[in-house]
């Protein structure tokens, strides 16, 4: 079982580095469940994660608080915002469809708004 933790593990921090570089593919959510899949099968691992200059904070903010920072908010529903406006201009997929897609992204808005700052 802990074999397979940790290649959980690693695969979400794989998905989480190519959501870097995919705009609408998040790391955060991933990287937090990558360090919480290596809490239970690799100490090293979560430490490095937990270290890590560019991911370690934003997780042990997470961890502790269940907090997100000012400038990921701002980002976050900036992204969610033009993606929301990019599909209504582009796609020709039906209204029930957009609105789905406009409820789900408003209702994470919210919640990541609804998150304390650190």
């Amino acid at each position: 079982m802990r074999l397979i933790l940790m290649a959980l593990g690693w695969f979400f921090v794989g998905v989480g580095i190519v959501g870097i570089f995919v705009p609408l593919l998040p790391t955060t959510p991933f990287m937090i469940l990558a360090a919480a899949l290596f809490a239970r099968s690799s100490p090293r691992f979560e430490q490095w994660l937990l270290d890590h200059p560019r991911f370690g904070q934003p997780l042990i903010d997470w961890r502790k608080q269940g907090a997100i920072s000012k400038k990921a908010k701002i980002i976050a529903v900036t992204v969610m915002a033009i993606s929301f406006a990019a599909m209504m201009a582009t796609s020709h997929a039906p209204a029930f469809v957009k609105l789905g897609v406009g409820v789900v992204l408003l209702c994470s808005a919210a919640f990541v708004l609804s998150r304390p700052h650190p």
